[in-house]
């Protein structure tokens, strides 16, 4: 501000104008950070205004919209995640569900801690008045979708500020489309867990180590420890070149010569105070498993024990295995051209360090100074750390590489930026103009081509999924908010403020039917084959039995949990701390988890036309069999073995493209006999 000494002047006056004096109290502006100043470091428009970066809340917002999408349509990828974790939350929620032998007291190896973490969020559509468990089902999924939501965004703005500003842009759309962080960020595994605990971890790690900043040493190592103990043990792995750094790499520190010992001492000091602090995160985990167990558990160490130390009639690949390249295929069917670039970022950096060394910032960095190759390159090993560890083992499943998903994709970004490097350290050498090369469009179209081709694709895939795999949650739906209205009305029992139509069966979603009456029918929904992609007892109102048929599957199926007698309380210890008789750790089959298929009202089933050959005896094809079943409403799945190998894994919106798959029908059936006797009559309300 300015204040003038003269009146106004004539045209042609020359003035005087004196600044005001600051206010002394008046702190003076933080001075801008440089954008330069990052591991990575543009060599052209360094002057010029850098390209829009969206700050933490903004990336926030930008994610949280994907991420509810995701919980509202993604598919449940894994039987895991239903009977291992939405299964006991529904036993917490309601007082019945299906119980694991993992989740039995003898073996313990699904802490209940982390189970209760994400009670309060089933909590929460009651407070709203919602009334069906759907809604807490999805509640769930949208709290942890925003929880993955902030840790992406926060893991974004760290690269940015602390790696590059373009390498940071990259990053944020390359998590927002991709098919992996789709069917990872919602997923409630402790994998899921892991995965954003590393981010957090990250988001600290990625600025370089220094003695006078401990609090990224206490922060990273207590996100690191809160994923292996909380989520997934073996998820500490990922921390190894972390512990390296801390003890090994000097990062911000200069060491003058004769003090590496003390500098070592402070370093190591320093890294045990921060393990011992974040070691107290056992204290409530420990606490909670043994309440809930009745005996002291300590479930990362009983999941160690069982995985690694089993011996050899028992252990993890009593569950399937599989070939040494099925990463590789997976991770390129949910990241599509990100993998390839992830795996080649750390020769990309050498290619860098070797003819474009200018864009790691120090040149020649002294002997007691860490050059950012170094600490680059060591950012960049945790992805192949942990793809070289899972490849060796032989059971293998998709939901293990979660933990690194954000990793792969900050490699991927790396070699997109480091490549462009290269386009612009070739076009200077040729045309001897750096001025011309920052004129230049090519660099910026041919990463923005790449990152969109990488995003259509991961689009399509996340399409594909839900237009091919959504039938069993479509199943379930129907059968709440269309079919048991239907029973309800032909019966009698339908509520009086709902108004009974020509087509029962068409039922407004926001108009729900209180279902209570349906308990007088008892009525019994089987699953055969398709217990493994059973949704959960979450989609399937109360007093409805949930029961399994035999089919070909030879192993051991959950049982039903004790009901609590004390259904309305927090804890239901009774079933807890029960000790089942009828599980095993040998994935041994027990044939009292079945019933007779004559006894289902309702059976879901897949039904795949197309497939020849007559049907095994234990697997008949129900959805045909007219006489004793009726469909109540089927729903397409693309049979994937007859399928166009393309067509089968992304989705465009042309015909020609889908009519190149194979469909099966998924169904929920009706059993006509028990139908018939249970609808002939009027029931008279209770």
């Amino acid at each position: 501000m300015a204040t003038s000494i003269t009146s106004p002047a004539m045209p042609g006056t020359q003035t005087l104008r004196l600044r005001k004096q600051p206010d002394a109290s008046t702190k003076p502006a933080a001075p801008r950070r440089d954008r330069h100043a990052g591991l990575l470091q543009d060599q052209l428009r360094r002057s010029q205004r850098g390209p829009w970066t969206p700050g933490l809340s903004v990336a926030f917002r930008m994610l949280i919209m994907i991420r509810v999408g995701a919980a509202m349509y993604s598919n449940i990828q894994d039987c895991d995640e239903v009977f291992n974790f939405f299964e006991p939350l529904h036993y917490l929620f309601k007082g019945y569900a299906f119980q694991t032998w993992e989740l039995s007291p003898e073996y313990a190896i699904r802490s209940w801690a982390y189970i209760l973490l994400h009670f309060p969020a089933t909590l929460v559509p009651g407070l709203l008045n919602a009334t069906s468990k759907r809604t807490s089902f999805f509640a769930v999924r949208i709290a942890l979708g925003a929880v993955c939501s902030f840790c992406e965004a926060k893991f974004y703005r760290t690269v940015v500020e602390q790696m590059n500003y373009r390498l940071g842009r990259y990053l944020l759309f390359m998590l927002m489309f991709s098919a992996g962080m789709w069917n990872a960020s919602t997923a409630f595994l402790p994998s899921s867990f892991a995965m954003y605990t590393t981010m957090m971890a990250c988001s600290y790690w990625f600025k370089p180590a220094s003695n006078t900043d401990a609090y990224r040493t206490l922060a990273t190592t207590v996100y690191f420890a809160l994923g292996a103990i909380v989520g997934w043990p073996f998820a500490l792995a990922i921390a190894i070149p972390y512990v390296f750094e801390e003890l090994v790499v000097y990062g911000h520190d200069k060491v003058a010569d004769g003090e590496w010992r003390k500098w070592f001492m402070a370093r190591l000091t320093r890294l045990i105070g921060c393990g011992v602090v974040a070691a107290t995160i056992f204290i409530p985990v420990v606490g909670i498993d043994s309440l809930a167990y009745d005996k002291l558990t300590i479930t990362p160490w009983n999941i160690i024990h069982y995985n690694i130390l089993g011996g050899s009639e028992r252990g993890p690949d009593l569950y399937g295995t599989e070939p040494w390249y099925f990463y590789f295929l997976n991770l390129i069917l949910n990241f599509n051209i990100l993998l390839p670039l992830a795996l080649v970022s750390i020769p990309a950096l050498g290619i860098t360090y070797r003819f474009d060394r200018r864009r790691l910032g120090l040149t020649r960095p002294g002997r007691n100074e860490s050059s950012p190759f170094t600490l680059m390159a060591l950012r960049l090993l945790p992805f192949y750390l942990w793809l070289g560890i899972l490849t060796a083992q032989q059971h293998k499943e998709e939901r293990f590489m979660y933990p690194v998903y954000p990793l792969l994709c900050f490699n991927a970004a790396t070699t997109i930026y480091l490549a462009r490097g290269w386009l612009e350290t070739t076009y200077v050498y040729f045309t001897k103009s750096p001025y011309q090369a920052s004129k230049a469009s090519l660099f910026p179209w041919a990463t923005f081509s790449i990152v969109l081709l990488s995003a259509i694709i991961g689009i399509s895939r996340i399409l594909a999924l839900y237009q091919y795999y959504h039938a069993p949650m479509d199943v379930v739906s129907h059968f709440e908010f269309s079919e048991l209205p239907r029973l309800l009305n032909v019966t009698g029992l339908l509520p009086e403020q709902i108004k009974k139509t020509e087509t029962p069966s068409k039922y407004d979603k926001e108009n729900l039917v209180d279902l209570t009456p349906i308990h007088m029918f008892n009525l019994n929904l089987c699953i055969g084959k398709e217990w493994y992609r059973f949704p959960s007892h979450f989609h399937v109102p109360d007093s409805i039995n949930v029961n399994f048929i035999k089919s070909e599957f030879d192993g051991m199926l959950p049982r039903h949990f004790v009901e609590s007698a004390g259904s309305d309380a927090l804890w239901k210890w009774d079933g807890t701390r029960f000790v089942p008789p009828d599980l095993n750790d040998l994935n041994r089959e027990e044939p009292s988890r079945y019933v007779e298929p004559s006894t289902c009202d309702y059976l879901i089933d897949l039904d795949f036309p197309d497939r020849g050959g007559p049907p095994s005896p234990l697997e008949p094809r129900y959805a045909i069999e007219e006489k004793s079943w009726e469909r109540v409403a089927c729903y397409k799945f693309v049979d994937a073995a007859n399928s166009n190998p393309m067509t089968k894994l992304l989705w465009v919106p042309l015909s020609e493209w889908t009519s190149l798959n194979s469909y099966g029908d998924y169904c929920l059936l009706k059993n006509k006999a028990r139908a018939k006797a249970r609808e002939s009559k009027i029931w008279a309300s209770p």
